[in-house]
């Protein structure tokens, strides 16, 4: 297991590198993306279809609440049938 120390140092390294904020950061702890991930994924210079990191992160975090919201809906509409 990673202590927490070095798990603390390799956030605030990605934080840097990849220029996120801490809303940004939280998200990607939220849905359990690693810091060395994120750093991985920077993109260089010619790969310029691709995100920088921290809209990459808040895409992915966007799709996941809506997909969560869409879930709780359709479970919403199952019981009313089943109940009704």
């Amino acid at each position: 297991m990673v202590s927490n120390n070095k798990k603390q140092t390799e956030w605030a390294e990605a934080k840097k590198k990849c220029r996120l904020n801490e809303e940004t950061i939280q998200m990607a702890k939220e849905m359990g993306l690693n810091p060395r991930s994120l750093i991985k994924n920077i993109p260089s210079k010619t790969q310029k279809w691709k995100s920088p990191v921290h809209v990459w992160i808040r895409e992915m975090y966007q799709k996941r609440q809506e997909k969560t919201l869409r879930k709780k809906a359709s479970k919403k509409d199952a019981q009313v049938h089943v109940v009704g």
